[in-house]
């Protein structure tokens, strides 16, 4: 059905444009199956849904366009990467920078058994933030009894142990049964949160809630990203150390950014893969801006990823009060997961 342009918002206008621009990549691996030019690839609710959320420019182009921009209909500039405090853009860098290990290798540095796990202790830390996107303030305290958290994203190689153990079907990256040559170490992706939730339990564990993972990111003092309050490129795997190197982008291996990890020994929880949550998508506390995608239909991500939405140039997914909300079957290259367990001694109870 051919749609004619003048009968659509500008909105809408942007999105088909989108979809129908060609993008020349170079050197995309080759198990990449996240397409630059289709919006609808991460959206497997389909086109439909897609539109009606572009069309409701307080719950989706507010984030990356201003007031201004929205009256005026004005969608042909975004925030920049350079809008970013510590990011140069004339910023040149090599796809390794700040890795402490090779990009791709064969074998494993933590073996197929589910990732060890680290304590975060009982307390109260600072969630979200008020200098932002709508859906990530207001910032408020909250207490969370002890828990542990994996280390470290599930790979590839500990998800293929799963489903041989399982007899479950492959990620859609997967070929005969195991992952791309080189990434025996580098995050598993297309994993919905069923996925997720599935393999948490094989392993003797559970997804964590958004506040846990927040907290075991963040620290209790409220930091933007794990180690302080200044975006550096080279300290995790981000879309700006991308753009900077001239390359398309891929995930690289868990725990490959030894400056980048958190206080609590937590490592790519800014970039690599979004991680999926427990937690449904709801508005924080004291928040009054009103949005349809509230409530039991999405579930939360948290971290960010190496890719960001290149068309909108909406900065960086890096910040660790960042949230995203999809459909709980979506799965692209961006989307992985890391579990958690409860501690058996609580210190107190949560708020």
């Amino acid at each position: 059905m051919i749609f004619p342009f003048t009968l659509l918002s500008p909105a809408l206008v942007l999105l088909l444009s989108l979809v129908s621009l060609a993008v020349v990549a170079a050197e995309r691996p080759q198990d990449h199956l996240h397409s630059d030019k289709q919006c609808v690839s991460c959206h497997k609710e389909g086109i439909s849904e897609l539109l009606k959320v572009l069309a409701q420019p307080k719950d989706s182009c507010i984030q990356c366009h201003t007031a201004e921009q929205i009256k005026a209909g004005d969608f042909t500039a975004a925030l920049p990467f350079s809008t970013v405090e510590g990011v140069d853009p004339a910023l040149r860098l090599t796809a390794d920078a700040g890795m402490s290990v090779p990009l791709y290798y064969t074998q494993s540095r933590f073996g197929a058994k589910p990732s060890e796990m680290v304590e975060v202790p009982a307390g109260k830390f600072i969630m979200g933030t008020n200098g932002r996107l709508p859906d990530e303030g207001p910032q408020h305290t909250r207490y969370l009894s002890a828990f542990l958290i994996d280390k470290y994203e599930v790979t590839n190689l500990q998800y293929k142990a799963y489903i041989e153990a399982n007899n479950r079907r492959s990620p859609a990256h997967f070929r005969n049964r195991t992952y791309p040559e080189g990434k025996v170490d580098h995050p598993v992706v297309f994993v919905g949160w069923d996925d997720a939730v599935d393999y948490c339990a094989w392993a003797g564990k559970r997804l964590p809630t958004d506040k846990e993972w927040e907290k075991a990111a963040r620290s209790s003092d409220g930091r933007t990203y794990p180690w302080g309050d200044i975006f550096d490129p080279k300290k995790s795997n981000n879309p700006v150390r991308w753009r900077a190197a001239g390359k398309t982008g891929d995930t690289t291996p868990v725990g490959a950014f030894a400056k980048g990890a958190s206080v609590y020994g937590l490592y790519d929880t800014s970039g690599n893969v979004w991680e999926w949550t427990d937690s449904w998508y709801y508005p924080y506390p004291g928040n009054e801006v009103p949005s349809e995608s509230y409530g039991e239909r999405y579930k939360t991500l948290k971290g960010g990823s190496w890719f960001d939405c290149s068309f909108y140039k909406c900065g960086i997914s890096a910040p660790l009060f960042n949230r995203a909300f999809f459909a709980k079957r979506t799965k692209n290259d961006t989307f992985g997961f890391r579990c958690a367990k409860d501690v058996a001694i609580s210190s107190g109870v949560d708020e």
